[in-house]
C-alpha cells in the first residue's frame, strides 16, 4: 500500500489536516450547541491520528536521512492547524520525500548503524512494523488520555 516512504507521509499529513477540522468542529459544536462529547469525539480521533504522523515523521525522516531541520518541522507542523499539508509540499519539493524504502545495506557506513539495521529489519516486514506501530501509538494515546487533555479538564 505504501510503495514509497512518501506515499506514507503523505496520507498521514492529510490525515492529520482533516482531523484538526474534526477538532475545530467539535469546539465550535461544544460551544454553540452545549455538545462536549464532539470535543471528546474530534479530539480523540485527532490526537491518534497526531500521534500517527508523529511516528511516520520520524520513520520516513530516519528512512531518508533528513537532518534535524527538516525533521523538527516536519513533526512541529502538526502543532498548527494544517500546517501538514504545506510542510510535506515543501518536503516533497525539496526531494525530501524522493526514493524508495531503504531495504537493503549499502556501502554507505551510515547503514552499519544498529539503529539502521533495526529500521531495516522491520522495513521488510511491514506487517509486523506496522502492527507494533499501532500498539505503541495505542498504548502512548492511552497513557495520555489517562494524564488528561491538554489544559487539563473542565
Amino acid at each position: 500500500m505504501f510503495k514509497t516512504p512518501a506515499a506514507l507521509f503523505r496520507v498521514f499529513a492529510i490525515a492529520e489536516a482533516v482531523t484538526w477540522t474534526l477538532l475545530i468542529t467539535g469546539l465550535i459544536l461544544r460551544a454553540v450547541a452545549d455538545l462536549p462529547l464532539a470535543v471528546v469525539i474530534g479530539g480523540s480521533i485527532h490526537g491518534f491520528v497526531f500521534l500517527c504522523y508523529g511516528a511516520t515523521a520520524i520513520l520516513v525522516a530516519k528512512n531518508n536521512r533528513w537532518s534535524p531541520g527538516p525533521f523538527t518541522l516536519a513533526v512541529g507542523s502538526a502543532i498548527i492547524p494544517y500546517l501538514t499539508i504545506p510542510v510535506e509540499v515543501w518536503l516533497h519539493r525539496t526531494n525530501r520525500l524522493a526514493g524508495a524504502w531503504r531495504l537493503a545495506e549499502t556501502d554507505d557506513p551510515r547503514d552499519r548503524t544498529w539503529h539502521d539495521r533495526v529500521m531495516r529489519f522491520f522495513l521488510v516486514r511491514p506487517v509486523l512494523l506496522g502492527g507494533l506501530g499501532v500498539v505503541a501509538v495505542a498504548v502512548i494515546f492511552t497513557v495520555l488520555v489517562i494524564i488528561g487533555p491538554p489544559g487539563g479538564r473542565a
